[in-house]
């Protein structure tokens, strides 16, 4: 994949996820660029995936937008 068919964000996720999330795939392949890829490609094609994404509320956190 050539970079014309990528583009660079940042995104701001929750220490906790993180770090749960890297011990998670210590030993697996799954980066974290495959699982955001993997999942707005679901949130886009996968209409059960997107609700249960956007009925998800428990990742507030006092004054947050997240």
């Amino acid at each position: 994949m050539s970079q014309k068919e990528t583009t660079l964000t940042s995104v701001k996720i929750f220490k906790n996820l993180y770090n749960d999330y890297k011990y998670m795939t210590v030993n697996n392949t799954m980066s974290f660029q495959k699982l955001v890829n993997r999942s707005v490609y679901l949130y886009l094609n996968d209409d059960e995936f997107k609700q249960k994404i956007n009925e998800t509320k428990d990742l507030k956190v006092s004054g947050s937008k997240y």
